[in-house]
Formats: C-alpha cells, sequence, structure tokens
C-alpha cells in the first residue's frame, strides 16, 4: 500500500516537469528564455523558502502537512494545464490584445502557479520520503534502507516512462491535448493519492504521534487548568500560580511584539533552520551531497546540447539516457547490497571512490582525440561581446545556449530525427569517454545518494526533520544554480573541458567533505570492510535559543 502511493506522486511530477519545459519553448519561438526563468524562479524560491517550508512541516500533523501539500500541488497543476491550454488555442489573439502584454502576463502567471506546485511537492516529497518512510520502518535500518531503495527505483522508472508517455501522446497529438491530459491525470491522480494516503495513515498508528506535540498538549491543559480556577473563585496552587504568571507574562509579550514577530518570523525560522543544519553531526555529509549538484556531468540541457556538438543525434541520445538509468538502478541495487555487508557510513565511502573514479573517464575526454578544448578560446568572449553590443566580435562557434535550443528543437519534432543534421565530427573517442564516465557514475552516485539519506533518516530528531530537509534542499539547489551560472559564464563548447575539470573537482571536495565525516565518525575502522559500525543516538534538537 505504501508503494503503490509513493508511486503515484512521481508519475505525476515526472510527466509535469517534462511537459511544462517543452511548453515554454514552444510558446516562447523554440527559445529556452522562459525555460531559463522557469528554472531560476524553481531554483531560488526552493532556496530561499526551503527553512520555511520544513519548518512547516514540523509544525504540522503529518496528515494535515500531506493533504494540504497533496491537494495543493495537484490543483495547481491542473490550473497549470488548464492556463496553457487557452495560451496555446487563442495564442495569436493574446498576441494582439493589449500589445502583447496580456500574452506576456499569461506566461507570467504559468511561471508562478508552477512554482508554487513546485513548492507543494518540496513539501510532499519532505514529509512522505524524509518522515513518513522513516515512522514506517520503525527501527529498523535495514527496512529503511530497502524503503529508500525502492522508493528510488520508483523514481528512476517513471523518470523513463513519464517523459515517454507525455511524448508520444504530443508527438501523435498536440501541446493543446497534451495539457488536457496532463491536467485529467493530476485530477485522477489527486483523488487517488487523497485515499492511499489516509489508508497509509490509518494502517499505520505511529504516524498520528508527532514529537513536541504531547509536550504542546499537556502545557496547554495546565495553562486551560489554571484559567478554570481563576474562574471558579478557586486559589491555585503554588505551582499553579507560578504557571499562571508565567502565561500572563508571555501573553504580555506576545502583545506587545507581535506585529513585529509576526513580519520578522520567516527570516527568524530561515535563520534557525540553517544554523540547525549547521549543528547537526551529518553536516559534513549533507554538504558533501550539495556539492554533487555542482556538475554538468548530468543528463540536463547544457551536456545535451554538447552532445550534440559532437555529432550525437536524438535517437543516441535517448538511447544513453535509458542506459543512465539503469546504471542508477544498479546502483540503488548495490547499495543495500553492499550496506549489509559493510555498513551505512562505508557504503557512502565506497560509492564515493567508484564515481571518482568513473570520473575520471571524463577527465581524460577533455583531452582525447576529437575533444573541441581550445584554451586560445577566451570562455567570457561570447559573453563580453554580447552585453557590448559587437556582433562582429562574436566566434561562429555556438554558445551552449544555443545548442541546447536546437537539443530542444529535436526533442520536439521527434520525427525529424531521422533526417536532422548533426556536426561533422573527426572522432568520436571523446564524447564516447565522456558519456562512459558519466554512465558509469551514476552506480556510485545514487549509492551515495542514498547512504546521505538514509544518515539524515537516522540521525536527525524527529522534531526538526523536516526543517533539516529543508535547509538540504536549499542547498542542493544553490549549488545546481552555480552549476548554471558557471555554464553562462564559459557557454562555449571550446570552454566544456574546463566546466567538466571544475565539476570533478566540486565532487572531488564533496567526497573529502565525507571522508572528514566517516573518518570523524568511525575513525581507523573506516576501512574495515567487513566490520560492524557502532549506531550512534540521534542529535537532539539542535535549535538556537529564542531570543
Amino acid at each position: 500500500m505504501t508503494y503503490l502511493f509513493i508511486d503515484q506522486g512521481p508519475e505525476g511530477d515526472r510527466m509535469w516537469n517534462f511537459a511544462v519545459a517543452v511548453f515554454l519553448v514552444e510558446l516562447y519561438g523554440n527559445s529556452l528564455l522562459l525555460t531559463a526563468v522557469y528554472g531560476l524562479v524553481i531554483a531560488g524560491s526552493v532556496l530561499l523558502l526551503g527553512a520555511i517550508i520544513g519548518d512547516w512541516v514540523d509544525k504540522n500533523p503529518r496528515l494535515r502537512v500531506a493533504q494540504t501539500s497533496l491537494i495543493v500541488q495537484n490543483s495547481a497543476v491542473i490550473l497549470c494545464g488548464i492556463l496553457l491550454m487557452v495560451v496555446f488555442q487563442y495564442k495569436e489573439q493574446l498576441t494582439i490584445l493589449y500589445n502583447g502584454w496580456l500574452l506576456t502576463s499569461c506566461y507570467i502567471l504559468v511561471i508562478t502557479i508552477a512554482n508554487i506546485a513546485n513548492l507543494a511537492s518540496t513539501a510532499m516529497s519532505i514529509t512522505i520520503q524524509r518522515d513518513w518512510v522513516v515512522v514506517v520502518a520503525g527501527d529498523d535500518s535495514s527496512g529503511l534502507a530497502d524503503m529508500n531503495a525502492t522508493v528510488r527505483i520508483i523514481d528512476q522508472l517513471t523518470n523513463i516512462l513519464a517523459p515517454m508517455l507525455v511524448g508520444q501522446i504530443m508527438a501523435f497529438g498536440s501541446h493543446f491535448v497534451g495539457c488536457g491530459f496532463i491536467s485529467g491525470w493530476n485530477l485522477f491522480s489527486m483523488c487517488l493519492e487523497y485515499f492511499l494516503l489516509w489508508k497509509v495513515y490509518r494502517m499505520t498508528p505511529a504516524l498520528a504521534i508527532k514529537a513536541g506535540q504531547k509536550e504542546t498538549d499537556d502545557q496547554e491543559m495546565k495553562q486551560l487548568n489554571v484559567q478554570r480556577e481563576l474562574e471558579n473563585g478557586e486559589v491555585p496552587a503554588e505551582g499553579s500560580q507560578l504557571m499562571n504568571e508565567a502565561v500572563i507574562a508571555k501573553q504580555d509579550t506576545e502583545k506587545n511584539s507581535s506585529c513585529c514577530y509576526q513580519v520578522t518570523q520567516p527570516l527568524h525560522t530561515l535563520r534557525s533552520g540553517w544554523v540547525a543544519y549547521y549543528n547537526q553531526s551529518i553536516f559534513l555529509a549533507g554538504m558533501a551531497l550539495a556539492f554533487l549538484y555542482m556538475t554538468v556531468l548530468g543528463f540536463d540541457c547544457i551536456t545535451t546540447g554538447y552532445a550534440y556538438t559532437q555529432g550525437l543525434n536524438g535517437s543516441v541520445l535517448s538511447l544513453l539516457m535509458g542506459a543512465s538509468a539503469v546504471s542508477g538502478i544498479a546502483g540503488t541495487v548495490a547499495f543495500t547490497w553492499v550496506r549489509k555487508k559493510c555498513g551505512l557510513i562505508r557504503t557512502g565511502f565506497m560509492a564515493g571512490i567508484v564515481q571518482l573514479s568513473c570520473l575520471m573517464l571524463c577527465v581524460a575526454s577533455v583531452f582525447a582525440p576529437g575533444s573541441p578544448l581550445d584554451l586560445s578560446v577566451s570562455p567570457l568572449q561570447a559573453m563580453i561581446s554580447q552585453l557590448l553590443g559587437d556582433s562582429a566580435a562574436l566566434p561562429e562557434a555556438p554558445t551552449m545556449t544555443s545548442l541546447a535550443t536546437t537539443a530542444a528543437q529535436g526533442m520536439l519534432n521527434i520525427s525529424s530525427m531521422e533526417t536532422e543534421e548533426v556536426p561533422h565530427i573527426e572522432s568520436y573517442m571523446s564524447v564516447s569517454l565522456l558519456f562512459a564516465g558519466v554512465i558509469a557514475a551514476r552506480i556510485g552516485l545514487w549509492s551515495f545518494d542514498l547512504t546521505v539519506t538514509q544518515l539524515i533518516q537516522e540521525n536527525v530528531a524527529e522534531a526538526e526533520r523536516g526543517v533539516i530537509n529543508g535547509v538540504q534542499n536549499s542547498m542542493n539547489y544553490l549549488l545546481d544554480l552555480l552549476h548554471f551560472i558557471m555554464v553562462i559564464l564559459a557557454p562555449n563548447p571550446e570552454a566544456f573541458g574546463l566546466l567538466v575539470i571544475l565539476s570533478v573537482s566540486f565532487v572531488a571536495m564533496g567526497h573529502m567533505m565525507y571522508f572528514r565525516f566517516a573518518f570523524k565518525t568511525l575513525g581507523s575502522r573506516l576501512f574495515l570492510c567487513c566490520s560492524p559500525e557502532q549506531k550512534t543516538d540521534r542529535d537532539p534538537p539542535s535549535f538556537p535559543p529564542a531570543v
């Protein structure tokens, strides 16, 4: 029942995340401008609001958080799908009205609603995959590892199947039909997920008990008893009288500072969340995972655009993406086996070694035959020329942004893949080594990701599990933003080799942080592969004291 519920969420998310990028490219004349703005808004919102979302998850009952996140997320996607249907149907009329400002307003509204859906999806991911899964597994560490691995396999499979389904619908139908299908799917999925959510909650009584709620309820009952004694004219006990004085003083303080507190509360929550994250024993492990997001060695639009310049067409790229997903599933399966043999912390250490070893193939590709690396071409030349408006100084080589746009156009027109023209390449040695390293490294990457995920689940106090995971998401998005900024500063294919080396350097720094965490935890026992790890107690709540 739990896996069936978890399966519904990622499927709708993957469909929407794939489709909204295609829709925005199609709406803005096959340009990636709207897609770039959408990605920037998404990353910036999670970066700023991650801790606040996590704090909201911590302070509210589990069922209420899950239901609210589910309804808001799916409703936003449905509304966004309907709005896109209107834009696709009446785009010509909207372009004429008010000199095109009405169409621009529709673009802004689509991105805003899609951003709300992503924030709700973030809250849903934190509460289900970082909290509910831990409670359902109980104290069984092996069961928790198996559940995490199964959830990741489901995520990988939906990452393959959902875009294929939506892509076929849009290829044989239209974008209008695609929007309608996604809206209808999310309506059906919302009803089914809501039912499964309730069933899982009823089957697991422990979900109804949340850390901190019992103490709050007891405190409220004591305050109510004091008020009742005063109303009945009874003399309260000495302890109750002290309680009453404290309550009155607290109420006076809240009245004097209520307005200021309401204004500054989000800032206090944001600061408290980051301080709590820094004070965790798994801080270095979380930072290590975040550093892995600062890379161009993934199957995003940047790598796809670069592959296009190296003579790979859409058909080959789709096969490579499938191989990458299979490699990720293999890493997930390997995680469960290695964890049972060597322990959780050592699994992350070995996963890091595997990933870095495979990424050495990517470094070798920079200097292999067929590599476009040219240090004589300034990485900043194209950007500076565009800012200065000097069109004559622009290099003839395409930038990574134009490459990504070309690749996106190829993905939009599936039927033209057989006849699309690709650049002539003298040798495929470089690009072959690059993608061999990227695909093989997924085994270590996903094993490491699962290791850090379970470390956070097992070592963070329940009372702040949401806010810590919220800050972790913010860190991931921050490093992901830096990798896009890195591409903007060096957009030419001649500079892609430098980006590869810089990406591997960040991955290496991340695994160095994890090694420090692992050695600090296990000491020399880290190198004893089959020695059992000593389970440490979870950290107590690490929020700074209220001022």
